[in-house]
């Protein structure tokens, strides 16, 4: 019988198991403390007083009670149908029913023993843990007045009266009702009255507290790693930390033992978790997983953050992530920073580098490291005026590892060597003055600035300086508008108009001379539609003759601010076409090629020789906001042949002199629907850039269904739908689908395949929750990536696993608004 078939039986006859539904299954309130009746016993009466039907007392003063006989002592009240008081002793013995409660414990027996100062004994009881669902059947019992709980041969479960889906059967149970605790020794684990877990010691929390103690285990199955099973031992080692241990079982791969380390101070927070599998019988080597996370605050204005991940090898997340999202990591960051603001200074310093993850991304990719870097930025008003001056600087040392691996062709030697990186380092400055008027219907910011580049380069390329210099001045007009009306039938409602324009002017400089480090052409958005620089990092300064124009519109509630609509269109105009380009790729391969505007048949030009490509900029087709334009005569491209040549005069085809048309849309807390639209188009082809659709319907704290659309043109092309359903009384049902109808990775076209898909069932009550998941993914995104498929099922038993992560973390992240109920009650926040 295939795999699938014997996990779908298995699936079912479990689902099946836990079907049985009791009635009035609830999850009613916990038991509360009964007041006693109207009794006038003042304040401070510490005595014993008994009420009762008959007594007698004989001449050595024992007292036998009898009738329905109620003795109150504080809060403790017993009741029984008879009782014998031992003056020598004070301990009174019960019989016939008894009933006894104090504000933490109610119990029910055949008979007892209870001592004002000892506490109370008793045979055969029932006992219920007030304000907490906890109760039992015990052969003895013993309570004591600071709330601690002796039971021998006892049944306990947290389930509700009437309800026995889950049991503890033990040898004895020590109770603490003060400190919230449990601990269980001899214990059986019986879920609908199969035993299925046996322990000779077991710790439990009797309230919503952290309790260090063994939480439920999961079990699973997946191609790579085969069977699973995962046991955690909670350390709840003091109130600001805690330390979570994860012994887990792969039967394809081995044992490993995963941690995660939790602190909190008055000064600081983070956490380090990691986990290891030595000698993995599929790798035949060690498999380590690190990451530390740490936010320190070392005085009032001065902060420290570390952010350190690392893996063994660039397979990790291929082989043990859960989903398509951590199979798709490029880089692993490890960054520190000091960060110290006050009123006019803002100071970084970093150091900065990565961990390549991605097997097919090319050495030559790997982005460099900043070690360091350091950021000062300054904002001082000028007093009695609207003027300010601001300063932007940056020192930054960049770093590349050689590679030896992969070769060019070098024109001017006719042999193949390995590419030299220019490392060194970078000074930017940028000092600007502003004007700034902000009233009620508009704003009005001009500034004028300028930019100072020096560079100090190692390996700068044969015929490149090594301390190239770029200077040059720029001016920005930020201005806009903001008119209101009231809308809704009753005016309760606030809607806006608000035309914004902002103009750039920044010089041509040729900057061919300076290298890449860090620079990239962003996507267009309405955040990259009003900047005066079209590119993100120094390396390259666009020039820039423009305009950007956008319209917005909000719709919000008049009283409580919540916004329910806001739609926004923009676009650039260019009155001169930039110059400023940034290559694409570093490398001129077959599979990196462009040709000189797109013109197989164009006559070369001079052909030039590229003596180091990393060193030298422009090489490629530039693109301009995400549309492809031509370059202009006297750049260098490549053409159909592979030489990289200058493009002569009258070889350059129409340039478009706008950018694309940018339209952003937000719809929410409509008739419980929800609707986000981002949409790129190019006016000039009728062509359609980028488009992300996202729809969802929310008609209640359970339900929730997502469907989402994703293009972008020569990249992606995606459809993600995914859901969260109630079919019947405790039962939800969940799944997603994230299917690619084209994408392109590493500039290789991908097949049409399905990236993630989850399918699972899940019930929920107040005594137990079980929930069972499949999940197929994508492990690498290779040409026709393989997908591997897991079963994980997770049972979380109310009252014993309430301390660590939640048994649905997964689905919280996978699908968009997945509710999230107390299993105490049934309901959802």
């Amino acid at each position: 019988m295939p795999f699938n078939v014997r996990a779908a039986l298995a699936i079912w006859t479990c689902l099946a198991a836990a079907a049985t539904v009791h009635a009035g299954d609830m999850c009613p309130a916990p038991p509360h403390h009964s007041k006693a009746p109207a009794v006038p016993i003042a304040d401070g009466d510490h005595l014993i007083h008994i009420e009762s039907d008959d007594a007698s007392v004989d001449s050595e003063g024992h007292a036998v009670v009898n009738g329905r006989v109620i003795v109150r002592q504080d809060a403790r009240t017993v009741a029984a149908d008879s009782m014998t008081y031992d003056r020598d002793t004070g301990k009174m013995t019960v019989t016939g029913k008894v009933d006894f409660e104090d504000p933490k414990l109610r119990i029910k027996s055949e008979s007892g023993d209870y001592d004002a100062l000892a506490g109370a004994d008793f045979d055969k009881a029932n006992f219920q843990i007030l304000e907490r669902n906890g109760r039992g059947f015990a052969q003895k019992m013993s309570a004591t007045p600071d709330g601690k709980v002796s039971l021998d041969q006892v049944r306990y479960t947290t389930c509700p009266v009437g309800n026995e889906d889950w049991m503890l059967q033990a040898s004895s149970i020590n109770l603490d009702t003060t400190a919230e605790e449990g601990v269980g020794r001899g214990v059986v684990m019986r879920f609908k009255d199969v035993p299925i877990f046996y322990t000779p010691y077991i710790s439990f929390p009797l309230g919503d507290e952290r309790k260090s103690g063994v939480l439920f285990p999961s079990f699973g199955h997946s191609g790579s790693n085969g069977y699973e099973i995962e046991i955690p031992y909670y350390f709840n080692l003091a109130p600001n930390y805690d330390l979570t241990l994860t012994p887990s079982y792969l039967s394809a791969r081995g044992v490993q033992l995963s941690e995660e380390f939790r602190y909190l101070t008055e000064s600081s927070h983070g956490v380090i978790d990691g986990s290891f599998l030595p000698n993995d019988t599929q790798e035949h080597g060690n498999r380590t997983y690190f990451h530390f996370n740490d936010v320190t605050n070392l005085a009032e204005g001065l902060r420290f953050d570390t952010d350190v991940t690392s893996v063994s090898d660039v397979d990790y997340f291929s082989d043990f992530s859960v989903g398509s999202e951590q199979t798709s990591v490029t880089f692993l960051e490890r960054r520190a920073e000091v960060l110290y603001y006050d009123d006019d200074w803002r100071i970084r310093g970093e150091l900065q580098n990565f961990q390549t993850i991605d097997s097919l991304l090319s050495d030559l990719d790997r982005p460099y490291s900043s070690v360091p870097r350091i950021e000062a930025e300054g904002l001082w008003p000028i007093k009695n005026s609207n003027l300010e001056f601001a300063l932007n600087s940056e020192f930054v040392n960049f770093m590349h590892k050689d590679i030896n691996d992969v070769l060019y062709f070098n024109p001017n030697t006719n042999a193949s060597v390995p590419p030299v990186f220019p490392t060194g380092v970078r000074v930017d400055v940028s000092p600007e003055v502003r004007w700034s008027a902000r009233e009620a219907g508009y704003f009005f910011e001009p500034a004028v600035g300028y930019h100072f580049t020096q560079y100090d380069l190692e390996n700068a390329g044969p015929g490149l300086p090594s301390t190239p210099t770029r200077t040059l001045p720029y001016a920005r007009l930020d201005t806009g508008l903001v008119f209101e009306r009231e809308a809704g039938s009753q005016g309760q409602r606030t809607q806006t108009l608000e035309p914004r324009l902002v103009y750039s002017y920044v010089p041509y400089r040729n900057q061919s001379e300076l290298p890449i480090f860090d620079t990239a052409v962003p996507d267009l958005n309405l955040t990259e539609l009003f900047r005066t620089n079209r590119f993100v990092g120094d390396d390259r300064i666009s020039d820039a003759n423009q305009i950007a124009a956008g319209l917005t519109t909000r719709l919000f509630d008049s009283v409580s601010g919540t916004q329910y609509l806001s739609a926004t269109i923009g676009q650039i105009r260019y009155l001169s076409i930039p110059r400023v380009t940034i290559p694409e790729d570093p490398l001129l391969t077959n599979y990196y090629l462009n040709d000189c505007g797109g013109n197989a048949a164009a006559t070369t030009g001079q052909v030039m020789a590229l003596p180091n490509p990393f060193a030298t900029a422009d090489l490629f087709l530039p693109r301009v906001r995400a549309q492809t334009v031509n370059p202009t005569p006297g750049q260098p491209c490549v053409n159909a042949a592979g030489q990289l040549v200058i493009v002569q005069p009258g070889q350059i085809s129409e340039q478009f002199p706008a950018s694309d048309i940018v339209t952003e849309v937000a719809l929410t807390a409509y008739k419980n629907i929800s609707v986000n639209l981002n949409y790129q188009w190019n006016p000039y082809t009728s062509h359609t850039d980028k488009e992300e659709v996202g729809l969802q319907y929310h008609p209640d704290n359970s339900k929730v269904v997502n469907l989402e659309y994703r293009f972008q043109t020569g990249i992606l092309k995606q459809w993600d739908g995914s859901f969260v359903w109630p079919i019947a009384g405790h039962w939800n049902t969940v799944g997603r689908w994230v299917y690619s109808l084209r994408q392109t990775y590493d500039n290789i076209p991908q097949a049409a395949q399905t990236l993630e898909q989850v399918a699972g069932i899940e019930y929920k009550s107040c005594c137990y929750r079980i929930q069972i998941v499949q999940r197929r993914y994508l492990t690498s995104h290779t040409v026709n990536g393989a997908l591997d498929t897991s079963f994980a099922l997770q049972l979380e038993l109310t009252g014993l696993s309430s301390v660590g992560k939640p048994a649905d973390s997964f689905l919280q992240k996978e699908i968009r608004g997945y509710p999230i109920r107390d299993p105490s009650t049934g309901d959802v926040p």
